[in-house]
């Protein structure tokens, strides 16, 4: 018999326990089963947000019949009988551990504009909580979104603490906007997951409205350029407007809010093709204010960043039909131009477009001066977030710290004949 009394109590103690875990009543030596409830339930805005809403989650199993239900909020108590069930579209996707798991995505329409709905998902009996959202009016209104640079690093550490001083800084919220780089590495499950966890219950009742950073593509120094495409966890994950040029589906698109034409472009990849998009889009804009969002800076703050592009590209077509706000990150720093047109200040009432760089994470780059001259501010190591409140003469951003300081505003009037 092994003699064992040198040996440390806590030692034994220790071996005892893991015997009692792994050979105790419970234990079978089986791997627990798939968890049926839906997890990363998130609303995605549609290209008519008050006639629509597109909801998406994921589950381990893929169940029977995948569905969301949706009722008026005035009728949540008598759900039962006045509830609307939609069947799923699901995908199997298979993560980067070998596991197979299931997307599902439901389109709630049509809806009624300006009203409260509730709604849960999952494969009875295996439902989410109630959770609710309200649709755009389909007038004019005044509304608030929150928007997000590259939050990317620490995402659950410190990037829950943003979105938590957001959601109590602007609890009325019409959506959050994401200007890309949510996560380091997009074709890791694993990351996806921390962004989630750090959201938590947030994207099902604020609808988000992501951009496509370089870091939701494989890292290029280990794929060539032309094999690089966005990773193949970000379509599964949201349901967006499928309204962008060919190939570019769900990373490029354009929706119209309560007055205002919003438009997201992806940096990474065919801006030619999209540029041509995009100059269709604006030329068929009849909303009195137009944001665009696209991660790449086009005057770039970062001191390595040089390139030119996206200025030869995107900046006649700004000019050309007067976009107001152009939102930003990827430099990891803060800075907002001065109204800007061709590359210069403009003067007097002449109308320019502002440019917004925004830093949501504790990742931080050295800021250049080489665009002073069009700047009305520039800053780093500041973890920010932003609102934008939109009237029909009046569109004001505001960027706040964690400690929900304003730090920055600008208000911009619309040019009234």
């Amino acid at each position: 018999m092994k003699r064992i009394e040198n040996i440390p109590l806590r030692r034994i103690i220790a071996g005892w326990f893991l015997v009692l875990v792994f050979t105790g009543p419970g234990f079978t030596g089986i791997p627990a089963a798939a968890d049926p409830l839906p997890e990363r339930i998130v609303l995605n805005l549609t290209q008519t947000p008050h006639l629509s809403q597109a909801v998406t989650w994921r589950s381990e199993e893929k169940g029977e019949i995948p569905a969301a239900q949706i009722v008026p909020v005035s009728y949540l108590l008598e759900a039962k009988s006045h509830a609307v069930t939609v069947k799923a579209d699901t995908c199997r996707v298979q993560t980067g551990e070998q596991q197979d798991v299931f997307h599902h995505s439901v389109v709630f329409e049509p809806l009624i504009p300006d009203t409260e709905y509730a709604y849960r998902v999952g494969d009875s009996p295996d439902w989410s909580e109630w959770s609710r959202f309200e649709t755009a009016s389909d007038r004019k209104d005044p509304f608030r979104l929150v928007f997000f640079g590259d939050v990317q690093k620490q995402v659950a550490a410190l990037g829950s603490q943003l979105f938590r001083t957001a959601v109590m800084a602007v609890p009325d919220a019409a959506f959050w906007l994401f200007a890309g780089d949510m996560i380091n590495n997009g074709p890791d499950d694993r990351e996806w997951a921390e962004f989630f966890e750090a959201v938590s219950w947030m994207p099902k009742t604020f609808p988000l409205v992501p951009v496509p950073g370089n870091h939701e593509y494989p890292d290029p120094r280990f794929i060539p350029e032309n094999e690089r495409v966005i990773t193949p966890l970000w379509r599964p994950h949201f349901t967006l407007p499928d309204n962008g040029p060919p190939g570019l589906e769900e990373t490029v698109y354009s929706f119209s809010y309560q007055g205002v034409c919003f438009v997201v472009l992806n940096g990474n990849e065919q801006m030619d093709v999209q540029a041509e998009w995009l100059e269709t889009v604006l030329s068929r804009n009849t909303d009195d204010w137009t944001i665009v969002a696209i991660h790449q800076t086009v005057y770039p703050i970062f001191t390595r960043r040089h390139d030119t592009t996206f200025q030869e590209i995107l900046v006649p077509i700004f000019d050309r039909y007067a976009v107001d706000l152009v939102l930003q990150g990827h430099d990891h720093g803060y800075a907002r131009t001065l109204s800007l047109k061709n590359h210069q200040p403009v003067t007097g009432t002449e109308k320019g477009t502002v440019y917004i760089i925004s830093n949501s994470g504790p990742k931080f780059y050295p800021v250049s001066d080489r665009y002073d001259h069009l700047m009305a501010r520039t800053g780093s190591k500041e973890m920010l977030f932003h609102t934008i409140d939109v009237d029909e003469t009046t569109l004001r951003f505001t960027a706040f710290d964690l400690m929900r300081q304003p730090v920055d505003e600008v208000v911009i009037h619309k040019n009234i004949p």
